[in-house]
């Protein structure tokens, strides 16, 4: 650690909590109330959550809102009376969360920002750190994702099921699984709070502001919720349903570039491109149930069940231009700074993609939780709960060309730099002429690590399941007469398996030869059939190129394509799954009482966390032609000790002060987990020399035996609420990261066992140099560092200011980030971590009064470096450029006395500034990657309420 500050107040939290947990005569001076929990993580919806705000209550009056003010006074009460640092965000009305999406309402929270793939906000960073730093809870339930890790994509939940989000930034030990970063859980709503029945029905209608830029595209798509709430046998029994159906288009333009050489006047000049169009459709159908019976205080019964089942389809269409690096001849014809301007190549050979992309996935959730009152004061909760994830993607890519292997005509292309850091693209070929352009592989490309194949096309077929089996027990019971007011003591067992299986297929022509070579007489080209020709054109003439071929890929893969399975090592390797099963056991002394005359709150506990995990895979080689694959497995186990304090004091009337301390822990990526290795042999570094990295073995995988990433967290937050409503919040933070997952270690490995696989006649050779010891490339966890930041919000109804303001309000939100991070490979730099912004800004002014109501917000957040999808959809890190966003709605609730009691309308325009995505590399904003403009979203909504 570099804070000084930080570096004391870490020693003394850790030696306080130690004592405390051994002594309750020590805890007042390590004690730092937490989350007062009345049983567990999974039952913490407490009433006061659909209650008259506290503001209220303090200024003894009942204030009565509804829509936007009664979501931020239910946020704002839920904030006040935790003990841990906590941001919600709750529901205007019964399964109404304020925005689109529940990525979208987080996004607006302090320190919580949202990254946007695919048009849509799907990735939260909490606190500068990105998704694998955070955990997502359901009901105060573990979840798994249908993503390739652990980050949950947040489009898989419906957002109307959810009663309110909190994100806690803070931790106490009875919080199981919580992040780094934060934990954020969602909360679904408890029947047997509403005493009544409720009927809600809610149509919205959406439309692209841009017009489908594939002709099998729609620019058009809708959601259709239901939800039932009723109560039975003297309201001891609830049941709460919810249905809801969804299908979201999304449109948006795509240019990349390949990267940026140097020319041989040593300026940046365009190495390729890869423009496109892509249209896409998210369908969604989802449900949930909830059962809630208490029939005594003695007995609290409640049955959570969620399913989710959504396929999204993309059609993508567009050219890779393969420019420098195609070795093509080129004239530049300006340059100015060091990059070329604008350039004129000649003989260039394009790649025409039509490609198709399907991922199917379905999401279950189920969690049953029992409260039983064992005598006076004392009470016993199990919790049993399991999530389930399948995943299958279908990755089409066709490609078309005038000839195999460069043999057709060639292009002249011209281009030149627009101000936005993309490149126009003005081609001489007509693009759509299927009398010129064929179904082949135009570069040459294939090859299946032997000899060359006519790749015309390939397919992707991964699939993931992840499962996840909890039970948790506890037993807390009060404390009378003293300043502790309840004690809890539990353990919860999980176990987690995570299966990830790819398959890949080269595509080639029909019509003869064996494995797609060409050796063996693989057509090299087909023509594309009429039937496969769609009506409509695809434009690229954002980029200058007026169209472009507009097949149907699904055609072709039927009809014109063979498949020939892919088994080079970078594909077998793959394979894995991944188990974890963890033992957590805890005890916590909750406080409530007074001390020095003001009122405290809070916690002091332990979670002991024991963790076998293990992997089954493979090794794979590729040597002499030959693809050898072997099984893998291993396997680590290890313990864990976290404490964790948390205080709230109120120092004046409504005006708080909040201590956090802890020790929290996040595990890896699940795919850096993985036994898998690709073995490496290079017959040219036989006899070089000692050294592993002169060795001719190399191993390149994952690694089992890694460990959680660990943080040492200190949190301080003063928060003054306002009498009628609202509050004002500084927060800081300060994280003393440790165990830092370096992925691009290395490690000497001794590769005797493999000497077999090469030649016996190098085998001495190898031997006497010392090259049967290697480099083992994998992650380690080398790195460590700090996290630190400040967080201010304010949340302002103006009539706090003047009556005459009553319904216009203000909430909004800045937060500033500072890190350093340092890895084991490379001590003297620090990285950058994915995830974060340095700067954060969110605003949002509201108005809402007699049923009318109007908000527009404002996010902002500066650079960071975002994951990508790479080649072969490999995730990849690139410096995203710094956005705002403006949203806004409108709408108006009919009130009671009218005829149309009940009937809501709402207009929403979602991305109103068509802010672009944008990344570039190396530092330079002129070096862009991926330039993406998905355009303006506009939504009409219409609810009704019996």
């Amino acid at each position: 650690m570099n804070n000084p500050f930080a570096r004391l107040a870490a020693r003394e939290f850790l030696s306080c909590s130690s004592r405390a947990v051994l002594g309750a005569s020590l805890a007042l001076t390590c004690a730092a109330p937490a989350f007062a929990q009345d049983t567990t993580a999974a039952d913490q919806n407490t009433t006061a959550q659909a209650d008259a705000t506290a503001q209220g209550d303090s200024a003894g009056q009942a204030i009565v809102v509804t829509g936007i003010r009664a979501s931020l006074d239910k946020s704002a009460e839920i904030k006040r009376t935790s003990t841990m640092i906590v941001d919600s965000v709750s529901a205007e009305d019964i399964g109404k969360l304020p925005d689109v999406s529940i990525a979208d309402s987080l996004a607006r929270l302090p320190g919580v920002t949202a990254q946007r793939l695919e048009g849509r906000d799907q990735r939260l960073s909490i606190r500068g750190l990105g998704p694998d730093f955070g955990t997502t809870l359901l009901n105060g339930r573990e979840q798994v994702t249908v993503g390739d890790n652990r980050g949950v994509e947040y489009d898989q939940y419906p957002s109307e099921f959810f009663q309110n989000v909190n994100v806690y930034k803070s931790a106490n030990a009875s919080l199981i699984a919580a992040g780094i970063s934060g934990t954020v859980d969602l909360r679904m709503l408890r029947p047997l709070d509403y005493h009544k029945r409720v009927v809600t029905a809610n149509a919205r209608g959406q439309m692209n502001g841009t017009d489908k830029l594939n002709p099998d595209g729609t620019r058009y798509g809708y959601r259709l919720t239901g939800t039932y709430i009723d109560q039975f046998a003297g309201d001891t029994l609830g049941i709460a349903l919810g249905v809801s159906a969804t299908s979201a288009p999304t449109q948006y333009t795509r240019y990349n570039a390949w990267g940026f050489p140097t020319d041989s006047n040593g300026d940046l000049i365009l190495g390729g491109a890869k423009p496109y169009v892509q249209s896409n459709l998210l369908d969604r159908i989802g449900a949930v149930g909830t059962i809630e019976y208490q029939p005594s205080e003695a007995w609290h019964s409640t049955l959570d069940v969620l399913y989710s089942h959504f396929s999204e389809t993309q059609r993508l269409r567009g050219i890779e231009f393969p420019l420098v690096w195609g070795g093509v001849p080129y004239t530049v014809n300006s340059a100015n700074d060091g990059f070329v301007e604008s350039a004129t190549f000649t003989d260039v050979h394009g790649v025409q993609r039509n490609d198709y992309n399907k991922r199917t996935a379905d999401n279950y959730s189920i969690g049953w939780n029992n409260v039983f009152e064992v005598a006076d004061g004392l009470h016993f909760t199990v919790d049993a709960s399991w999530s389930h994830a399948d995943r299958t993607d279908f990755l089409l890519e066709t490609y078309s060309g005038t000839g195999y292997n460069k043999s057709g005509p060639g292009d002249t292309v011209t281009i030149t730099r627009n101000s936005d850091g993309t490149f126009r693209i003005e081609p001489t070929l007509d693009y759509t002429d299927t009398g010129t352009f064929k179904i082949t592989d135009p570069q040459g490309w294939g090859y299946n690590g032997t000899q060359p194949v006519v790749q015309a096309g390939f397919l992707n077929r991964p699939s993931f399941k992840d499962d996840l089996k909890s039970l948790r027990a506890s037993l807390n019971g009060d404390i009378y007469g003293s300043v502790f007011s309840s004690w809890e003591v539990g353990a919860n067992y999980s176990r987690r398996k995570k299966t990830s299986a790819y398959t890949s297929y080269f595509l080639c022509p029909k019509g003869g030869g064996t494995d797609c070579t060409v050796a063996s007489g693989t057509p090299t080209s087909a023509p594309v059939p009429s039937e496969a020709v769609l009506n409509g054109t695809t434009q690229l003439n954002y980029l200058g190129v007026p169209g472009v071929l507009t097949i149907d890929p699904l055609y072709i893969y039927n009809n014109v394509l063979n498949a020939v399975y892919d088994n080079r090592p970078v594909s077998l390797v793959r394979d894995n799954t991944v188990t974890e099963n963890v033992w957590t056991g805890y005890a916590m002394l909750n406080l409530n009482g007074m001390a020095g005359g003001k009122k405290l709150k809070g916690s002091i506990g332990l979670q002991v966390v024991h963790t076998k995990q293990s992997s089954n895979g493979s090794i794979s080689n590729f040597s002499d032609g030959v693809v050898t694959v072997l099984p893998a497995s291993d396997s680590v186990s290890y313990t864990d000790f976290l404490p964790s304090a948390t205080m709230s004091v109120e120092l004046l009337p409504l005006t708080y002060v909040k201590m956090g301390a802890s020790q929290t822990m996040v595990r890896p990526r699940m795919d850096q987990e993985r036994v898998n290795r690709e073995l490496g042999i290079d017959p040219s570094n036989v006899g070089l020399g000692g050294g592993p990295q002169y060795s001719p073995f190399s191993f390149n995988g994952g690694n089992v035996n890694l460990r959680p990433y660990k943080s040492i967290n200190i949190d301080l937050s003063l928060e003054k609420y306002f009498a009628g409503g609202g509050y004002i919040a500084i927060a800081g933070y300060y994280k003393a990261l440790s165990d830092y997952v370096d992925s691009n270690a290395s490690v000497a490995y001794d590769f005797s066992d493999y000497l077999y696989l090469a030649p016996q006649a190098v085998r001495d050779t190898i031997i006497n140099s010392g090259g049967q010891i290697g480099l083992n490339k994998r992650p380690e966890n080398s790195g460590s560092g700090y996290l630190q930041g400040v967080e201010a919000t304010l949340s302002l109804p103006f009539s706090e200011i003047t009556p005459a303001l009553d319904g216009f309000g203000f909430f909004g939100s800045a937060s500033y980030t500072d890190s350093s991070i340092k890895l084991g490979s490379n001590p003297t730099e620090s990285i950058t971590l994915p995830g974060l912004s340095d700067w954060v800004l969110n605003a949002s002014a509201y108005y809402e009064k007699s049923g009318f109501q109007a908000r527009v917000n404002y996010r902002r957040r500066s650079s960071f470096l975002g994951e990508v999808a790479g080649l072969s959809a490999n995730p990849t890190f690139r410096t995203v450029r710094g956005e705002g966003i403006v949203d806004a709605q409108i709408g108006y609730e009919f009130q009671e006395g009218s005829s149309l009691a009940g009937l809501s309308i709402m207009l929403q325009g979602k991305n109103l500034t068509d802010q672009p995505f944008v990344t570039y590399q190396n530092d330079d904003e002129r070096q862009v990657i991926d330039y993406q403009r998905y355009g303006r979203e506009y939504y009409v909504s219409v609810g009704y309420k019996f």
